[in-house]
């Protein structure tokens, strides 16, 4: 993309905006110095990192953090150069090998985010590195005495020293107070002094290191201390030998895995640029963008200028008026005319902005949908190219920069051309456009250009694959409305402005004779189709408006429906719920008289109380039926005195009882008698009682939708199984539904313990492993009581 091109529409500024978006100064250097795409597949690839952590951000509501990630390019690449890393240096590597681990686990637990997770697949962060590297520096960047026990040592020997030598300033403050100019021990260099008074300086013998700027004070090193203060530098010596040892074996190892660190900032920088490219255009409330083949067409509706959003947002600027760009398949070249301040201009760069946006990997600030061509470059003619110390004219300085177009051209290539041929006398000008143009158009994909020249406006009706497109005006307030009107040729406003502001009108008449009566009347048709597109779009705004509204009404609709049938299904749980809690406690009721019967004497009176209990129990607790209409009579009717058969107890009976619906009968055999259904006998002869027709069961409500999110998923990989039943028990305790527990493959214990928990755990009605595509058998759902 050639440089004169990405000035010309203010692409660097648009790379600091959306720099002001990365989390890290990696993203915010890669943001500034953007690189643009060369192929359609790198492009893609960028929109869809961008869509999935827009996503990820917006949907899911779960952010990348880049929390203690620093730039450490310079670090590794001293490293590899055998330079020894401060401890800064190195701690700030390990916080940014920890920090990219949790930006990986964050995407490991998405699966469905396949670009980000293509990214990080082969990402790695070497945790032994870290903890070494946390083991031997301290928070502070210094080198913890643990780091070694040769530095264990030394320093325990300073601290001695130091503490001798305190011992004897101390002294000597106390014993020669009045030899001191104050009453403190300070230090000169690396050497611990006292300061004396100038002619005391007799009283404490010692090493003068300073003198007071009046000359009045004197920091003597006492000769009592002299030995002490040479062993102290000595130690410390030693201290900064063992210390940048130590860094310098951390050094080695950083220079190690080198190439995999460079491998780890690109992976950083990569995620960093997607997150800034998401919220950027969520902050623009833009939309994705999408490439079309050359037989769809160009759609950019209410497209808006980024750079004047951000002015307006940050900068109070005005409000940005938006544009419609359809361009048809067959368009090659498109014509803007239209008033000078009209919008021409900022049109041409809201359009190459837009496609550079679109193959970085950005959202484009329009309307759904948002479809647009690969082109391969952009390149552009804006604004006057006049240079002085060249001896250039403006019409030169366009002259050099179309001819470098021209040799530049590829027949997927986006021209974009501001007052096209001016400069120079208007009929040659007008020339030149003209041939020019017609030369884009079998050349280059697509040429937009504005012009004022009005034989441009003429040149739809000759070939097809040209277009029109005007800035509209308003002639009442005499200023440019910005709105691009499309298919509509701009008209000339020059008399009509010098009327309104009141210019002579004999002069005015003369310039109107000389141009002739032709142009008036195409002013005038142009003016009428102007006002035919107004109420076009008035009419179409209204009908958009009531169409809004009616998808409204059916939304509500629509949800309310929805709230009716969860209610009905709530309410078909909960009946069904407390019939099989009734039928529970009728069971155990039963149970309870047979026990009874069982344990007591077997005679008439016993069978006839637990005869009358199973009734009670029955009338009581379990759900009556409604009787339903036979559909033809069956093949066997009982009667009193009829001699039955119970298969289902192996006995022969007589009926002494019939229900009234004759749903049931009474038997009796022996000293038993009980009520069984009709469907439970049978004749002497094997005749049976043909079953009333059931009712159609009522459908199973269905199952609840059970979503996954980071609310309810548990990442317990890398715990021990004591630790991981803690974690557990809180998150169940908290569980509202399914819970997604994350354990991994590993040995296989952590993930016995985890299933061997949730099987003992009152809460959870039933576990089972997540589907492959959400992790498989390394990943458990346990379905918690509500």
């Amino acid at each position: 993309m050639p440089v004169k091109t990405l000035d010309l529409l203010e692409w660097p500024r648009l790379c600091q905006h959306l720099s002001t978006f990365a989390a890290t100064k990696l993203g915010v250097a890669a943001a500034q110095a953007l690189e643009i795409p060369g192929q359609l597949s790198e492009s893609q690839t960028l929109l869809n990192q961008t869509r999935e952590v827009y996503d990820l951000e917006n949907r899911l509501l779960t952010p990348l953090v880049f929390n203690g990630i620093y730039d450490i390019r310079a670090a590794l690449e001293r490293s590899e150069k055998q330079g020894v890393l401060s401890g800064e240096e190195l701690l700030q590597l390990a916080t940014t090998l920890a920090g990219t681990r949790q930006l990986r686990r964050l995407i490991d637990r998405q699966p469905e985010l396949l670009a980000l997770n293509r990214l990080v697949a082969d990402l790695r962060t070497y945790p032994e590195l870290e903890q070494e590297i946390h083991h031997c520096i301290d928070d502070r960047g210094d080198v913890a005495d643990r780091a070694s026990e040769k530095l264990v040592g030394i320093r325990a020997k300073q601290r001695q020293t130091h503490a001798q030598i305190q011992k004897v300033l101390q002294s000597l403050l106390q014993r020669k107070a009045g030899a001191l100019q104050e009453q403190l021990v300070t230090q000169r260099g690396d050497r611990f002094v006292l300061p004396v008074k100038a002619p005391q300086k007799d009283a404490i013998p010692g090493i003068v290191h300073d003198t007071s700027t009046s000359g009045v004070t004197l920091y003597i090193e006492p000769q009592s201390t002299v030995n002490l203060n040479n062993q102290l530098r000595q130690l410390k010596r030693r201290a900064e030998a063992e210390s940048e040892a130590i860094r310098r074996r951390l050094t080695e190892k950083v220079a190690e895995v080198q190439a995999d660190l460079e491998h780890l900032v690109m992976i950083v920088t990569t995620l960093d640029l997607a997150a800034a490219r998401a919220r950027y255009g969520y902050w623009l409330g833009a939309n994705q963008p999408r490439f079309v083949d050359s037989e769809e067409p160009l759609t950019l509706r209410q497209l808006r200028h980024p750079l004047l959003v951000w002015q307006q947002n940050h900068e109070q600027g005005d409000p940005v008026v938006p544009i419609n760009v359809v361009v048809s398949p067959q368009i090659r070249v498109v014509a803007i005319t239209g008033p000078n301040t009209g919008g021409k201009t900022v049109t041409l760069k809201t359009l190459g902005l837009a496609f550079l946006m679109a193959k970085v990997g950005l959202f484009v600030p329009a309307q759904e949908p948002v479809e647009l061509p690969w082109f391969d470059q952009v390149l552009a003619d804006i604004g006057d190219e006049q240079s002085l110390q060249q001896s250039l004219s403006t019409f030169s300085g366009h002259i050099r920069r179309i001819q470098s177009i021209i040799e530049s051209l590829t027949d997927r290539s986006l021209v974009l051309l501001d007052e096209v041929g001016a400069g120079t006398d208007p009929l040659e000008g007008s020339a030149l456009a003209i041939a020019l143009l017609q030369h884009l158009a079998d050349h280059a994909q697509l040429t937009v250009a504005t012009t004022h020249f009005g034989e441009l406006k003429a040149l739809k009706y000759q070939d097809p694959r040209f277009e029109n497109a005007s800035v509209e005006f308003n002639d009442q307030t005499l200023s440019p409305t910005y709105r691009l009107l499309w298919g509509i040729p701009g008209r000339s406003n020059a008399l009509i402005i010098a009327k309104r502001l009141g210019f002579r009108e004999s002069i005015l008449d003369q310039a109107q004779q000389s141009i002739g009566g032709g142009t008036q009347e195409v002013n005038e048709v142009i003016a009428g189709l102007e006002d035919q597109r107004r109420q076009q779009e008035t009419k179409a705004q209204a009908a958009a408006r009531l169409l809004q509204s009616t998808e409204q009404l059916h939304q509500k609709v629509s949800d309310k429906a929805s709230e009716l049938k969860a209610r009905e299904r709530e309410l078909r749980q909960q009946q069904e719920r407390a019939i099989q809690h009734e039928i529970k406690i009728a069971r155990k009721e039963i149970a309870k008289v047979i026990r009874q019967l069982q344990q007591g004497p077997m005679t008439a009176q016993a069978a006839q109380e637990a005869t009358q209990k199973l009734e009670q129990v029955t009338q009581q607790r379990l759900p009556s039926q409604k009787p339903v209409a036979k559909a033809k009579v069956p093949t066997f009717k009982p009667q009193m005195g009829d001699r039955v058969r119970i298969p289902s107890i192996g006995q022969k009976a007589e009926v002494i009882g019939l229900a009234p619906d004759a749903d049931e009968v009474t038997v009796r055999f022996g000293l038993m008698k009980m009520t069984v259904s009709v469907t439970e006998i049978e004749s002497m002869t094997g005749e049976k009682v043909e079953p009333k027709p059931k009712p159609a069961p009522a459908p199973p409500a269905p199952k609840p939708l059970t979503v996954r999110t980071s609310e309810n998923t548990l990442d317990l990989r890398g715990s021990r199984v004591a630790d991981a039943e803690r974690v557990l028990d809180d998150a169940i305790a908290q569980a509202h539904g399914s819970l997604w527990i994350i354990h991994g493959h590993g040995t296989g214990k952590l993930r016995a313990g985890v299933q061997a928990y949730l099987k003992q755990h009152p809460r959870v009605e039933r576990y089972e492993f997540a589907e492959q595509s959400e992790g498989g058998t390394g990943v458990t759902i346990a379905h918690c009581a509500v």
